[in-house]
């Protein structure tokens, strides 16, 4: 498996035809200077001890995989959940902040400055700002500011500052470009820390990289409960770092299918999901080439997502290299199937799961009842507290 994970992305920070920057040359020497400390710091054995000191002393790791049994019973199959939602901040998001975090400190940065949709990102961060004394900023879309209002006061209570963003749509995608803006402002003080594997290279690499301990752990777990690998992994896509962390455990098992889970929104039609894989063409978003939804100029086009962390015209080019190769299937849920699935986990298991998760339990409960003899493991990247108070305001109790 190394072999993988040494040749892509490559020097250039290209997924086969996928990723690299695309940038203003003066951010480009700076990204190059982060790109640069990377390579340095996280082979150095203090980075590792650290982090690895963070992840169990901290974030509460390792997090386990639970077999769903009356969910599995229900819908045949056996159903397996890696529970990031245990890890601590409550989704996957903090595995990258840390390190991220850790890495500004190493280059003496002052400033986190990150864009977050379903607020996981943001709330992690600036968890991760409050652990090394540094500051912290964070854009938000103002429609996810009222759809996620629990995660913005946590991220306020925390020390950040909260900047709402109420141009365009209001959602993921303006959230990173004023991100992007403010960080051009002070790019030496402080330090762009992206919220998933996208962006300029070498942000795509290095946050699977920090993604990956939820891959090596999922692959032990599992392999010491059952004695064999999954027949099928399952993780929710929008830019796609939780499925990255748990596929990049994987990848070289060919006779372990997987499934990454894209939001279908509320139809097919343009600017009613966020089904980047399934209907986009490749393309260039925020510095990077990946697959992309645009419109007939070439923009990013308007998406929707009943998650707010999944509304994202574009998505990470190592998912685009692998949808290419045909490694991983690209597969659909829409919003009816995931609030199903968000109130059957919740009322079968006693988890609640975010609803960025529960498009992929929707997917895998789907699966189950296609494949009764198989394994599926699903990657629950996230809980759902902070989506109770929208859920049941707009679609009730189920």
């Amino acid at each position: 498996m190394g072999d993988y994970f040494k040749s892509n992305p490559d020097t250039q920070g290209m997924f086969g035809e996928y990723g690299g920057s695309f940038i203003p040359p003066d951010l480009q020497e700076e990204m190059n200077r982060i790109t640069d400390a990377y390579y340095s710091i996280s082979k150095s054995h203090q980075f590792i001890s650290e982090l690895r000191s963070i992840r169990k002393h901290f974030q509460g790791r390792p997090t386990p995989v639970y077999f769903a049994k009356t969910l599995s019973d229900e819908c045949g199959g056996r159903i397996y959940l890696k529970r990031e939602d245990l890890n601590h901040t409550g989704a996957h998001k903090l595995n990258h902040c840390m390190g991220e975090a850790l890495l500004a400190k190493y280059m003496g940065k002052k400033k986190l400055i990150a864009e977050t949709g379903a607020g996981q990102h943001g709330v992690a961060l600036a968890t991760a700002a409050a652990y090394f004394g540094l500051e912290c900023e964070i854009h938000m879309g103002e429609v996810d500011i009222a759809k996620e209002h629990p995660n913005v006061v946590r991220m306020e209570i925390l020390g950040a500052k909260v900047v709402p963003v109420s141009h365009g749509l209001k959602t993921l995608k303006e959230a990173v470009d004023s991100a992007f803006e403010a960080y051009l402002k002070d790019p030496i003080t402080s330090i762009y820390c992206i919220g998933s594997v996208v962006g300029p290279h070498p942000f795509p690499m290095m946050v699977r990289d920090f993604q990956r301990v939820v891959g090596i752990e999922a692959r032990e777990q599992f392999y010491e409960m059952t004695g064999e690998l999954p027949d099928n992994l399952v993780a929710c896509v929008g830019g796609g770092s939780n499925a990255m962390g748990l596929f990049s455990g994987f990848i070289d098992d060919k006779d372990v299918n997987i499934y990454g889970v894209e939001p279908l929104g509320k139809s097919f039609k343009p600017g009613e999901h966020a089904a980047t894989m399934t209907y986009g063409t490749p393309g260039m978003i925020h510095g990077f080439k990946c697959y992309t939804l645009q419109d007939e100029k070439g923009e990013p086009a308007p998406v929707y997502s009943i998650a707010s962390g999944l509304d994202y015209p574009g998505v990470g080019p190592e998912h685009s290299m692998l949808k290419d190769l045909g490694r991983v299937n690209y597969v659909t849920a829409d919003d009816e199937e995931c609030l199903d699935a968000f109130f059957q986990l919740s009322k079968k298991e006693g988890i609640i799961p975010a609803l960025e998760s529960a498009h992929a339990v929707a997917f895998a409960m789907k699966l189950a009842k296609e494949k009764p003899r198989q394994s599926i493991l699903v990657n629950l990247s996230g809980r759902g507290d902070k989506d109770i108070d929208f859920v049941v305001e707009n679609y009730g109790i189920r």
